[in-house]
């Protein structure tokens, strides 16, 4: 039966994005099943599906193998999904569904993870014994079920209720969001005094199947992109072979490359000036064309993740030789404003030279506050003079006419 109670321990629990079991307080009492994805949209009992075919490889142990304790064998990966979910004596469940932005699953970073949490109670899963008795389907009912049975289970004439279905706002993911960017930067004194800045400007930006680089690429900040699912479904062209022509649709050539699957994500973007023709070629479930005339091409590469230091400078991260390269996406600690400012310069406001420490610019600039986060770093030509302030308690240098290197600018990921 569905529990109110597992309901909002499991709803807690999601909200936490963490990919382990917990709380560690409630492990003792229940039993607890987790499943995620992200990408195309799939409903809850895709995931309950998957832990039920792990019967597969599940041996089940037959009486006369318990003395006294039962063998658990399992031939595949994990079975204690399954066996959760048939455990006889676990007699309640609850659930609960939460969209988690950028979220660690097993080191890898997932932008959009739908991340469904189930809690049993009475737990399952106890060392040494089977999951159920093996015998007759319904043949141990309890009598007030009045020996009803249906497919297999326990049934009691008029228990049926009917739930009309409730859109989950978490559970669809496919659904973008308005393409302008929100590039409103905000300040206010706080009681503390710290001249607080906030900045959600982007640097990705959320492109459709069909978006051009052509029509997308006007401005600085047009090298990063998020792409929906589905894209293997669309008529956009893509035009040319590693190398695509500017007509291409950026998702269809980040697929044929074999950046991204048909689940979608992240793309970096690297115009490379014009071709003199572009070659067809069939990859990955996507047929280019060919054109023999010269115009301008792009190439597409990973967007790859890297956890820094408070200490970390551009510098150090991604040093501007040519050709160019974009920068990591990278992931910042807590506490960096308590950093030394004399390891973990900042030099700048807005803009900050590439000697300045990436996560401390990133607190500075308001991109992310002083408990981390993730930061995207795109790099601008060098400038004459950078100018020195004190924002979200952070003092920045000053600095002119700096003998070389150059300059970066911080984007918020949301």
């Amino acid at each position: 039966t569905w529990d109110v109670e597992l309901e909002r321990s499991a709803e807690s629990w999601a909200e936490t994005c963490m990919w382990e079991h917990g709380p560690a307080s409630l492990l003792p009492s229940i039993g607890q099943n987790l499943g995620a994805h992200w990408g195309r949209y799939r409903p809850p009992t895709f995931h309950v599906q998957a832990w039920y075919d792990e019967v597969r490889d599940f041996t089940y142990p037959y009486e006369h193998e318990c003395n006294p304790y039962c063998p658990f064998r399992c031939s595949g990966p994990v079975c204690t999904h399954y066996t959760q979910v048939v455990w006889a004596t676990s007699s309640r469940i609850g659930c609960a569904i939460n969209l988690c932005h950028n979220m660690n699953i097993w080191g890898q970073i997932w932008p959009k993870a739908v991340y469904l949490v189930c809690n049993y109670s009475p737990k399952g899963n106890w060392w040494g014994h089977a999951p159920y008795k093996h015998g007759r389907p319904c043949s141990a009912c309890p009598p007030s079920f009045g020996g009803g049975c249906r497919e297999n289970l326990c049934y009691k004439e008029g228990s049926d209720r009917y739930y009309p279905p409730r859109e989950e706002e978490t559970n669809e993911i496919e659904r973008q969001q308005s393409q302008v960017h929100d590039t409103h930067v905000r300040t206010r004194s706080d009681d503390s005094n710290r001249n607080e800045v906030i900045s959600t400007q982007q640097m990705s930006q959320i492109v459709s199947c069909e978006v051009r680089l052509r029509d997308q690429c006007k401005g600085t900040t047009c090298n990063r992109y998020e792409c929906p699912a589905g894209c293997l479904d669309s008529k956009a062209k893509v035009i040319g072979s590693v190398h695509y022509e500017m007509q291409s649709s950026i998702c269809r050539a980040a697929i044929h490359y074999g950046i991204i699957d048909n689940d979608g994500g992240w793309v970096d973007i690297t115009r490379q000036g014009r071709k003199h023709y572009f070659i067809k070629s069939n990859r990955n479930g996507i047929q280019t064309i060919g054109k023999y005339q010269s115009a301008n091409s792009f190439t597409v590469s990973k967007v790859t993740v890297q956890a820094v230091t408070c200490e970390t400078t551009v510098e150090q991260l991604c040093p501007f030789h040519k050709p160019a390269s974009h920068c990591p996406r990278v992931y910042c600690p807590r506490n960096c404003m308590q950093a030394n400012p004399h390891y973990a310069r900042v030099i700048g406001t807005r803009v900050y030279s590439d000697l300045s420490s990436i996560c401390r610019a990133a607190v500075h600039a308001g991109v992310v506050r002083n408990h981390g986060g993730y930061v995207d770093v795109m790099p601008v030509d060098k400038r004459k003079t950078y100018i020195a302030s004190f924002q979200n308690g952070i003092f920045s240098e000053s600095l002119q006419n700096p003998p070389g290197g150059k300059a970066f600018r911080v984007f918020a990921v949301v």
